[in-house]
């Protein structure tokens, strides 16, 4: 599932129709689904309009809902809330979401968040970011809220791939979806399930080939081309995320352009390494 840049134009507005396309092309290049409305998304800078529409056109462009998982994160339960009954409203077939993003809940105030958001009835893949929620999802909280019925499946971003063997332990039933490209293979091999990816966006045939080699154990193709991608793959867990996933999708002749403010553009030095990563993998055969 291909956590999904927002293709904008020159002047900061959404550009729709390049929007579904990308999804269409991401599809038909081996991915699985998509994921609007998340952090690679740009969703905190998006009015409500912007953020509903996305969602709409995604489920049209993908063709069916199952293969759609809209970031519904807000700063209240309720407002989460809300973007998960628009989405089930739009035919999305799951939901992603963080954990309170403006304050830093206890086990408590946690469980109480997905337990409201789960009323709206679709299903919901808890997403542990501590890095920038502060709240982290830790194993034993992660299979109280499973076991509460609040969630099916967690994207583990924290980049702990131990947790992975604790999950699976406390919460058997409970999907482990890799949250950062950058430990994809790691985590495969310690059982995940799934993949929210950042890097598809500019690369999607080898990342889906990495993808389907790693959970597959086949470590003869899924190593060289893991080590071939690392160079790119290591930006989703770095802050400026965004803007060098959007430069690789302009290098690789994909709808990136620019962000919106308060990110800017990549410094030189961050550009360049971008740049020769992205013509390196593209040269290689990588696509």
């Amino acid at each position: 599932m291909v956590a999904t840049a927002i293709p904008l134009r020159p002047d900061l507005s959404v550009d729709y129709d390049a929007y579904a396309e990308h999804v269409r092309w991401l599809i038909d290049n081996g991915c699985d689904g998509v994921v609007p409305n998340g952090s690679l998304g740009e969703y905190q800078t998006l009015t409500d309009d912007e953020r509903a529409r996305i969602v709409r056109v995604a489920v049209e462009a993908a063709g069916d809902g199952a293969r759609v998982m809209p970031g519904v994160a807000a700063y209240g339960s309720a407002e989460s809330r809300r973007w998960a009954e628009q989405a089930a409203e739009a035919g999305a077939g799951s939901v992603l979401l963080l954990p309170p993003n403006a304050y830093r809940a206890d086990h408590a105030a946690v469980r109480a968040h997905y337990a409201e958001v789960a009323r709206a009835g679709v299903p919901v893949v808890a997403y542990n970011n501590p890095i920038d929620t502060k709240v982290d999802l830790v194993p034993a909280l992660l299979a109280d809220l499973h076991a509460e019925g609040s969630i099916v499946a967690v994207k583990e971003f924290s980049g702990d791939v131990r947790r992975a063997y604790e999950i699976a332990e406390l919460a058997p039933g409970l999907d482990l979806l890799i949250g950062a490209d950058d430990v994809l293979l790691e985590l495969a091999l310690a059982g995940a399930v799934g993949w929210i990816a950042g890097y598809p966006n500019a690369l999607p045939e080898a990342s889906a080939a990495l993808y389907k080699a790693a959970v597959a154990h086949d470590l003869e193709t899924a190593l060289p081309l893991y080590r071939a991608l690392h160079p790119l793959l290591r930006w989703d867990s770095k802050t400026e995320f965004v803007q060098a996933i959007k430069l690789s999708m302009d290098i690789a002749g994909r709808p990136g352009g620019p962000v919106r403010p308060p990110r800017r553009p990549l410094g030189a030095e961050a550009g360049a390494a971008v740049r020769a990563a992205t013509e390196k993998a593209l040269a290689e055969g990588l696509s």
